[in-house]
C-alpha cells in the first residue's frame, strides 16, 4: 500500500533537551514499546480524526536552540487539517511549548533541588498520548498489578486501535474515545475479563468522545476536575493523575500522602528523614503554578 506523506519542523521553548525525553520513554511502564526509539528519532503511531498516523520526529536543533524535523505517513492523503491535528498532538505529547524557565528560577533558590533540575535540564514532560488514553490507564490499572494492567491495555489496542505499517513495522494506535463509546459492553467485558472496569472504560469513551480537547487544556482547573469526576471509574486520585499526565495541568500535584512522591520528595529534601504529607505539601506550594513539574522532576529523577 502506498502511504501519503507529510514533513516538517517544530518548535520547541528553550530550554528543550529531546534526549531526556526519549530516555523518559524507554523507561515509562505504560506505553514501553509502543514506540520505536532509535537514536535521536522516535516513530509512534496515533489516531486524528478517525485517522491512523504514524509519526517519525527527530531532533534538528540545539537544547537552547530546539527543533524536531517530524515525518507523518497515513494511508489516505492527510490535508492540512489533518496534519495540523498531528502536529497539536505531537507538540502537546511532547509538552513542546512549556516554558521552562519560571519553574528553574524557583528550583535554583532551593539547594536540595537543584541538583536535580542540572540533572534534567530541558526535560519537558513527556504525557500520555492523549488525556483518554491516560483516563483509561487509570481505569485499568485501579486495584490491579501493573503488569495485568498492560496486558489489558494491549488488548484493547489489539481489538479496537487502528494500525499502519511503515517501513515493514506495523505501528498499532490505543484506540479513540469513540471506538470504545461504540463497542458493545458484552464485547468489552469479555475481553478485560472485569464487567466493571468495561463499564468505566465505556463511561469514559462516551465522555471524552463529547469533549473539546481544547476545552478540557485551558478551562478552570476545578471545571475540568468536577468533568473527569463525573465519569464513572474516575475518583479523586485519577482526576488529578488525568490533569497532570494527559493533560498537562502543573497547577497542583496527586495527593502529597502519596507513597511514591512521599518517598521522592523525603530523598530529596528529608536529610535521612521521611517527611509527612503536610510537609510534602508545603514545599509544593512553594513552586506555585508549577509545582506539577516540581512533583514530576522528582519522581523522574528517581
Amino acid at each position: 500500500m502506498e502511504l501519503h506523506t507529510a514533513t516538517g519542523e517544530l518548535a520547541a521553548a528553550p530550554p528543550f533537551d529531546f534526549a531526556l525525553s526519549l530516555r523518559f520513554l524507554g523507561l515509562f511502564a505504560p506505553t514501553r514499546c509502543e514506540q520505536a526509539l532509535e537514536g535521536m528519532a522516535l516513530t509512534k503511531a496515533v489516531g486524528v480524526a478517525g485517522r491512523t498516523v504514524v509519526f517519525r520526529v527527530e531532533a534538528a536543533g540545539t537544547v537552547e536552540a530546539p527543533r524536531l524535523a517530524y515525518t507523518l505517513h497515513a494511508a489516505e492523503p492527510l490535508g492540512p487539517a489533518v496534519e495540523g491535528a498531528a502536529r497539536d498532538r505531537i507538540a502537546f505529547y511532547l509538552s513542546l511549548t512549556d516554558d521552562l524557565r519560571p519553574f528553574y528560577a524557583r528550583a535554583a533558590a532551593e539547594p536540595p533541588f537543584a541538583p536535580l533540575v542540572r540533572r534534567l535540564y530541558g526535560y519537558h514532560q513527556v504525557k500520555f498520548p492523549t488525556p483518554f488514553e491516560n483516563a483509561c490507564w487509570a481505569i485499568l490499572a485501579q486495584r490491579t498489578p501493573p503488569a495485568v494492567a498492560r496486558r489489558l491495555k494491549d488488548a484493547l489496542t489489539a481489538r479496537f486501535g487502528g494500525a499502519l505499517t511503515v517501513a515493514g513495522a506495523v505501528r498499532r494506535t490505543f484506540p479513540e474515545a469513540a471506538a470504545l463509546a461504540a463497542a458493545s459492553p458484552d464485547c468489552l467485558a469479555a475481553l478485560l475479563g472485569n464487567g466493571r472496569k468495561a463499564a468505566y472504560l465505556a463511561s469514559a469513551g462516551a465522555a471524552f468522545a463529547r469533549a473539546d480537547e481544547d476545552w478540557l487544556r485551558t478551562a478552570p482547573y476545578g471545571e475540568v476536575e468536577a468533568w473527569l469526576r463525573r465519569i464513572d471509574g474516575i475518583g479523586p486520585w485519577s482526576a488529578t493523575f488525568v490533569l497532570l499526565r494527559g493533560l498537562g495541568r502543573m497547577e497542583r500535584i496527586v495527593p502529597a500522602s502519596e507513597r511514591e512522591l512521599l518517598a521522592a520528595v523525603s530523598r530529596v529534601y528529608g536529610d535521612g528523614k521521611s517527611l509527612t504529607a503536610a510537609e510534602a505539601r508545603r514545599i509544593a506550594e512553594r513552586y506555585g503554578p508549577w509545582q506539577g513539574y516540581w512533583a514530576h522532576y522528582l519522581r523522574v529523577a528517581g
